[in-house]
């Protein structure tokens, strides 16, 4: 089981850091003065008998945006949500069957804004109770977890490039295993890793 200072650890590193960006390695690309939408993922941790992970999820390959990829459980803020963790407690709730009153919020990071427009609010949250994952259906493909110890290490992320809309585009990546972890969820995740180093 996990020890009590790595949540320690994590709890120290909200509020740490700057604001991020899927721009951050590109910032010639980054537009001006864009109205961004207001969202919020859960960063959520769960004590297991491997030890500390982080669940992700695998989106539906059926989705108009961004089918098949490695996502962390939330969405868009909405009018009915108070605030932030709220909406991010709501989300992972619908995507992957995890109960609002299962998680303890242990704090949040800093903003990032993706290249869909985006600013999305990372919650960070310790599963203080055993659930069984349910899939939503036809949004959410496979839930899995990646060790804290493969997270929390900034030595295992990558920085790659491909061709976007004619331009070569930098973003990072965290492979683990058969799981190709990149872009807005990579970033995010690299500022917790940066965070918990400090």
């Amino acid at each position: 089981m996990a020890t009590p200072d790595r949540f320690d650890r994590l709890r120290r590193a909200t509020g740490r850091g700057a604001p991020s960006s899927d721009f951050d390695l590109d910032p010639d690309l980054h537009p001006k003065d864009r109205s961004l939408r207001a969202a919020a993922v859960l960063v959520g941790f769960e004590d297991t008998p491997q030890g500390l992970r982080l669940i992700l999820t695998k989106r539906a390959s059926g989705l108009k945006h961004h089918p098949g990829q490695i996502a962390l459980p939330g969405g868009k803020i909405d009018a009915t949500d108070k605030d932030a963790p709220a909406a991010a407690l709501r989300e992972a709730e619908e995507e992957i069957g995890l109960p609002r009153a299962h998680v303890e919020v242990l704090g949040m990071l800093a903003p990032h804004e993706t290249v869909t427009g985006f600013t999305v609010t990372p919650v960070l949250g310790r599963i203080i109770r055993p659930f069984t994952p349910v899939a939503e259906a036809g949004e959410v493909e496979e839930v899995f977890t990646v060790p804290f110890d493969h997270v929390a290490d900034p030595a295992n992320y990558i920085v790659e490039s491909r061709f976007f809309r004619g331009v070569r585009r930098q973003f990072y990546t965290l492979p683990y295993g058969p799981y190709y972890i990149w872009g807005a969820t990579a970033r995010i995740l690299r500022a917790l890793a940066d965070g918990l180093s400090e």
